[in-house]
């Protein structure tokens, strides 16, 4: 361990980590590319949350009430969970990763997930699913950025996960960051399928990942594919929400 603490040591002295929010130089902070001050910008989504897509209950908000963020959502799924708001570093850490081939940021994501305990019930006995890319798609970005969520819950809980590419996105869709609540629901409606002869175990869970929970039209999209298919216990697991 003093080796590997040595050869850190070492690395960060030639080849510095900076802050992906704000660009300064990481030090004395428990993630490797965001700073002890943009950290604390970082809101966690710890209990008590919203059972359907995981935002916490802020402020004043009476706990027990529908979320704001998906009242209009007639979910197909159990239930949802998330790890922080996408917003400020939260927003930038999901960018990076999406669009900047950031998975270096991985680490940083393994360290959140270690922050929010109440989420390790919930991967005993599941199939991990993550949300898929077109082929033009995948082809373009060259990496599912929820195939490598997927890939570092399972190492982090191998023993109760296993992962499973059991949907295949049939339709190329526009990006759903540009698209106003109303358009998101028909952009992505009937844009994915189940993969052909793929065996689906009913004794487990399945729990679907992707990077970010907005509207929830897409991930409820997925969600409906697998209710139809005959699994009746599905849950949902997204990087960032908002």
């Amino acid at each position: 361990m003093k080796f590997q603490a040595l050869l850190y040591a070492l690395s960060d002295l030639f080849f510095p980590r900076n802050c992906i929010q704000c660009g300064e130089a990481v030090e004395s902070s428990c993630y490797q590319y965001i700073c002890s001050a943009c950290s604390d910008q970082l809101t966690l989504c710890l209990p008590p949350n919203c059972n359907t897509c995981g935002y916490p209950f802020l402020g004043d908000w009476v706990i027990g009430k529908s979320c704001p963020h998906c009242t209009d959502l007639d979910p197909y799924f159990n239930k949802g969970y998330t790890l922080f708001l996408s917003k400020g570093v939260g927003r930038q850490l999901i960018h990076s990763l999406k669009y900047s081939n950031g998975r270096f940021l991985l680490k940083d994501l393994k360290t959140i997930i270690k922050q929010l305990p109440h989420l390790e019930k919930i991967f005993q006995n599941s199939v991990l699913v993550p949300v898929p890319l077109h082929p033009t798609k995948l082809r373009e970005r060259g990496f599912n950025q929820s195939l490598q969520f997927a890939n570092l819950i399972h190492e982090l809980f191998k023993e109760d996960t296993k992962i499973a590419q059991i949907l295949t996105r049939k339709k190329y869709t526009q990006s759903q960051t540009t698209l106003s609540k109303e358009k998101r629901e028909n952009n992505v409606k009937n844009a994915f399928e189940l993969t052909p002869k793929i065996k689906l175990d009913f004794n487990k869970k399945y729990i679907l990942l992707d990077d970010v929970f907005t509207t929830g039209h897409t991930l409820n999209e997925c969600s409906k594919v697998l209710k139809q298919s005959g699994i009746q216990s599905i849950e949902l697991l997204s990087i960032g929400h908002g």
